[in-house]
Parts: C-alpha cells; structure tokens; sequence
C-alpha cells in the first residue's frame, strides 16, 4: 500500500467511525475483538489465525532487497528514544537487533529507562506459559506511565502476536496498548509507527501468512564481539507441544550468497564469533528449488572466511544430515559444540511429540558425531511430564542421558500451549511427579556438567572475553570453544580478544582460572 492509499483509507476509516458514533452502533473498545478491526485494515490486517497457519502453502518465497525508511519518517525519532524489551529465544534477540536497527535509522536513541522512552516495545515469546505471564505483568505495570505520557506508544510484537486469544485480550482488556504487530511484520516497523503517532485508532497488524525473506535490514547489535545471522525463518516440523510452526511459518531460507556477505562483513568488523540461526537450523537449504545447497555446505563456506568461531543453533535430530557432520569434522573455526534438543528418551512419547525420529535414531546420530568429533560437546533440550508419560518412559530419558553424557540441559515440565494438539490431550500425571522427576533429571545433568568440568583443572583453554564478570568488575568473563562459562582476572584491554587461561578451579556451571600471559589473539 503506497502513501497516497494510506491516506485514503484513513479518511475512511475516520468516516466509519464517526457513522459508527452518529448511529450509537460502535461498539466500546474493551468489547471489540480483532474480527472489529479487520475491516478498517482490509488491506495489511488478517486476524492472527493458527489453524489457517497449519496449513503449508507452496507459494513461492520471493526475496526482497528493496528495504528503506520512507522519506517523511527518516528523522522522526530526533530527540526521541525507544525501549524494546525481548522475551525467548535467540530469534527474538536477533528480532530486536533488527527492529532497533530500524528506529535508529528513524532517528530514535536506545534507553535502558522507561521513564525516558518515547516507544516502549515488548518483543515476545509464546513457547511456555511463564513467559506469557511474565509479558502481560509488565504491560499492566506500564500502564501509569502510559497514563501520564499519553503521548507514549506502547506495542506487543513477537510470537505472542500471531495467536489470536493474545491479541482479543490486549484488545478487550488493555486499552492502553497503542500497537500490536507480529513476527512477519517487522520490516513494516516504520509504516506502523507512523500509523501510531498520527492514527486515532489502535494498531493492529497481525499477518498469518507465511511471509517473505526481507534483506537489507538494519541491525543494532550489542558490542563487537558477538553477532547472530538469521540464516533461515520457519520450521515445518509441528511437534505437538510446539506453537512455532503457527508463530513463525514455513521454512524459507536466505540465500547462501546473503549469508556470506554478511558473515564477510562481520569478519571486517572484528567480530570474534558468528552464531547461525534458525529455528530449524539444519532444515536450511530444503526449500530451495533451484539449487542443491544444505547446512553442510554453508558451514563449509564459513570453514573459509576469516572470522575465528562459528557456531549454529538449534539444531532438529532428523534434518542432522552426514554432509554436516563431515563439514563440522574439518575443525578450524567451525566448533564441535553442539547443542541438539532431544526432548525424551522414550520413543513412545518421541512418537506422541511428532518428533519423527526413536531413542534408537538419535543414539545413533550421537554415535555418528562423536566417531567424527571424538571430543564433541554435546548438550540438549528435555521435557518432562508430557502428557501420561510414565514412570518407565520417563526412566529411558534418564538413562539416555546417562548413555550421551550431556554436558549441560535445558530442562523443563512441559507447558500446554492453546493451538496445539498436545494441549487437547488429557493428563493424568500429578504435579508433584513432574516436580520430581525434573528434580531427579536436574540432579543427574549437574552432576554430569560438574564432572565434565573437573576435566579441565590445570589445562589451559581459549577463552573469548566478553566483558566483565556479572558479579566483580575486576574480574573478566568469556567462554571456550566449548561454550563452558570462564571468569578470570586480566586486563580490560583483552576484552573483545581470545585469550589462553589456565584453569584453576572447576564448578557446576563455570571454570575460574588466570589468564596465561602475552596469548592474546587478535582476527
């Protein structure tokens, strides 16, 4: 929709409403739904819908590089700052770099203040209900100081967007929320700001289609070390406890040739370490259809650029093809850290979570890897508690970790999500039994994690410094190749550098050492 059209239908909408007021007919605010809004939004707006977002289109995903802030909001921020506040995974880390990317172009200025802040964002996540919770506390807390800044516009964006209950709640029961967008509609940040300051109605636009591939999009990364690339959007894989395939949509890749640019760009920078991303990260490359290019050969292109550490994430067991593992054996800047979600060790309830592989399958992947990385780190995501899951299914996760040897879990009770088919699945496992089987499950990584650690004591390790530590400013904090958490004493001016540390004490989590003297490595 260009700018003229825009302004035609906001005469529009404007005679709609004042019909609406005229004839008593509106109806309050706090009782419209987002079907209300769809028709002043016919255009851009599509209620969030997650059934119509199960459904795989074979549309063709177009790329586009014609990416720009239009003229009338380049310096529309001047003055002004902006406050985004990020909620989940690394997606939606790397989603905020790109939407603080884009009002630092409009002009706006980064604060950490609330009270300073001219646009306040949520950015959000929708995998568990804690983080749901946690995202509409914090807009019942803005709420004063919407009040006395009327002038102040408030938006909810991320993963919560698309679901349409969310988006009916905020409608009906948080009037003050001025702005709500989703997970496809970032690049469109700048038309809805716009919108927000100068519309007389509530934003809304939400769209459930599978969406595109926007490049050229600005990025506001934290500091200069550390740089996630966005490598692919999506996953098709529609496990029955997950809502991302409704979220995010279909998998589409960046072009190879986009990824590399970028990767290059970030070795010139000084960047020490790029992480891949995607939801499904090895699913990259399967929806091309005009070329035979996976995972494997992308990480094989980044074995050739000159930037000292690459790593990807998060990683599905069935799409971990031989091609990578091979790539991965080569070494160099491409590190044997792999973090790869397994969920339970029990293929019964492998099968009822749709996973599409068995216990037998993965423990053969990890046979596969650790034959072409020997000392290859691996770590994982379990969920426990999933609905019946018994005491003996819930044994063979426990000794499958055991068998692996994780180094580290996230571990989690699993957390019915609205949409999904797990959800509509009764439950006869009692509370407690989850607690405690998280409880035992918890016990046995960290025991496995301490002991993995203990390995290290009086060996020297690569670290890079990322800053100071969390709890002293006198001492610094990096990690290894490995991903192991290293705090240390050195100078200030190592930080940003990969440095030797000898290691002199070994914890659950974290290894203490002393930086080993005139080792600093610079790219």
């Amino acid at each position: 929709m260009n700018e003229q059209q825009r302004k035609e239908q906001s005469q529009i909408v404007n005679q709609a409403d004042a019909a609406d007021r005229k004839s008593g007919l509106e109806k309050p605010l706090h009782e419209k739904t987002s079907a209300d809004f769809a028709k002043y939004f016919e255009t851009t707006y599509e209620p969030p819908n997650l059934n119509k977002a199960r459904k795989r289109g074979r549309d063709k995903v177009n790329v586009h590089y014609d990416f720009a802030i239009p003229e009338d909001m380049e310096r529309i921020g001047e003055g002004k700052k902006f406050l985004i506040r990020t909620y989940g995974c690394q997606m939606n880390e790397h989603d905020t770099e790109v939407m603080a990317g884009i009002l630092t172009e409009m002009g706006y200025e980064s604060t950490s203040d609330t009270n300073e802040a001219d646009i306040i964002l949520l950015n959000t996540c929708a995998i568990r209900e804690n983080a749901e919770n946690k995202v509409f506390g914090e807009i019942g807390h803005l709420k004063p100081l919407k009040l006395e800044k009327p002038d102040l516009i408030l938006g909810v964006c991320g993963c919560m967007s698309q679901e349409e209950s969310v988006v009916n709640r905020i409608l009906k029961k948080h009037q003050h929320v001025d702005l709500i967008f989703g997970t496809h509609n970032i690049h469109r940040l700048p038309h809805l700001v716009k919108e927000a300051m100068f519309g007389k109605e509530k934003i809304v636009e939400v769209w459930s289609k599978e969406g595109d591939v926007i490049e050229n999009l600005p990025k506001a990364r934290k500091g200069k070390i550390k740089a996630w690339v966005n490598i692919m959007y999506g996953c098709d894989k529609f496990c029955t406890y997950c809502i991302v395939p409704m979220t995010r949509g279909k998998e589409r890749s960046r072009r190879p040739e986009d990824i590399i640019q970028e990767v290059r760009h970030l070795a010139a920078q000084g960047y020490q370490e790029v992480t891949l991303l995607g939801q499904n990260v090895n699913a990259y490359g399967k929806d091309f259809e005009d070329l035979t290019y996976g995972l494997g050969d992308l990480m094989d292109d980044m074995h050739k650029i000159n930037i000292p550490r690459v790593r990807f994430t998060t990683s599905h067991p069935r799409d971990f093809d031989d091609r990578l593992i091979e790539v991965l054996a080569k070494g160099g800047n491409l590190l044997d850290h792999i973090h790869l979600p397994v969920q339970s060790g029990s293929s019964e309830i492998l099968k009822k979570m749709n996973r599409k592989y068995t216990r037998e399958e993965y423990l053969e992947l990890v046979r596969k890897i650790r034959e072409a990385m020997p000392n290859a780190t691996l770590t994982t995501d379990i969920i426990v508690g999933f609905p019946n899951e018994t005491d003996e299914q819930f044994e063979e996760t426990m000794t499958l970790v055991e068998e692996v040897g994780f180094e580290a879990a996230y571990t989690f009770i699993y957390s019915p999500r609205e949409g999904t088919p797990a959800a509509r699945k009764k439950d006869d496992v009692p509370e407690e039994v989850k607690k405690q089987r998280l409880y035992r499950l918890n016990d046995l990584v960290n025991k496995q994690s301490a002991e993995s650690m203990k390995t290290y004591t009086n060996n020297k390790v690569k670290v890079l410094v990322e800053g100071e530590s969390k709890k002293d400013p006198d001492v610094l904090a990096g990690y290894t190749e490995k991903n192991k958490l290293v705090n240390f004493k050195g100078p200030k001016s190592a930080i940003g550098s990969i440095v030797e540390v000898e290691i002199t004490e070994a914890k659950t989590w974290s290894l203490n050492g002393v930086m080993v003297e005139n080792t600093v490595e610079v790219n």
